[in-house]
């Protein structure tokens, strides 16, 4: 069978030669949208991280049988329509879990910690010529003293609630779905949430639940001191708002992964914030160690092959 997949460096340089292994395999580092067509002709099975496959182009791939999604998430999918076509759509659940938990703690500690600047303050040779063995220009808080709040408690937010209490955090959670119960934790309304959280880093999906969950009024709640971390998705965060509750001092900063619009434009109100110490920007990586790559691309693999099973 002919396999395309349509944006193969967004796994940047993890070895697709299991795939290729699979069948006719052809690939392509990028494709616009209106490529997508052509890209596609003739496929059987298609891979796509991002790009979006909709009714107009599964009209025109009459061969096409399966997509498979190179994340966990299928919004670039019109799965309603796929069904109706009977075109299979399988993703790769859970590859990048302790990827996004890891992140989730390297996004925090710089923040809290002042990693940069104190970096910055040794290497501009102020250290040297400093009298003190320390410097105590930036403090920190333990998180045995703080309560860390967690939106979404599903595998990722499970994970770093656990990592989050053996630090001796205090924490708490809101489910966005209101299915999630887990008696480890003690379950919050989402104002409850906003009121006592010191930190509340965001592990939900997209939805009509979390489309601009955190406005300009949601911040407004929160400590003055608190710091948020979002790893899910960027349109759970109104972004324009974030960046006026960082300016008006509403918080004391956010660390984001990503972004309503990705890659950021540069007109986006955060990369305007004057004070950088603010915040902490990292292009939509969280997801991507080498270890949860090369577990994407094994089950890609192993979708193929399972649909190459119950098709003979």
């Amino acid at each position: 069978m002919k396999i395309v997949f349509l944006d193969s460096n967004t796994v940047g340089d993890v070895d697709l030669s299991p795939i290729k292994e699979l069948g006719d395999y052809t690939s392509y580092e990028y494709t616009a949208d209106d490529e997508v067509v052509d890209n596609c002709k003739g496929a059987d099975i298609v891979i796509s991280n991002k790009v979006y496959l909709g009714k107009e182009v599964m009209d025109k791939l009459p061969e096409l049988k399966l997509i498979c999604v190179a994340a966990t998430g299928t919004n670039n999918v019109d799965l309603d329509y796929a069904a109706k076509k009977n075109i299979l759509v399988k993703n790769v659940a859970a590859y990048s879990s302790m990827s996004v938990v890891q992140h989730t703690f390297a996004l925090l500690f710089s923040m809290m910690h002042s990693v940069g600047d104190y970096d910055s303050y040794i290497k501009s040779n102020d250290y040297s010529n400093s009298n003190s063995f320390t410097c105590m220009n930036y403090s920190y808080d333990e998180l045995s003293a703080l309560t860390w709040g967690i939106v979404g408690l599903g595998d990722i937010g499970r994970n770093v609630a656990k990592l989050a209490s053996a630090f001796g955090a205090n924490v708490i959670y809101y489910s966005t779905s209101g299915k999630n119960s887990n008696p480890d934790y003690k379950s919050v309304s989402f104002d409850e949430l906003l009121l006592n959280s010191d930190i509340i880093s965001i592990h939900a999906p997209l939805n009509d639940n979390t489309y601009d969950l955190f406005k300009y009024d949601s911040f407004k709640k929160m400590k003055k001191s608190a710091i948020i971390v979002n790893v899910g998705r960027g349109g759970i965060i109104n972004e324009v708002d974030l960046a006026k509750a960082l300016v008006d001092n509403q918080i004391k900063g956010a660390a984001l992964d990503v972004f309503e619009k990705e890659p950021i434009p540069l007109e986006n109100p955060l990369l305007a914030v004057e004070d950088k110490k603010k915040l902490i920007l990292t292009p939509h990586i969280a997801w991507a160690s080498v270890q949860a790559r090369e577990r994407l691309i094994k089950g890609i693999c192993n979708n193929i092959s399972q649909f190459y099973k119950s098709n003979i």
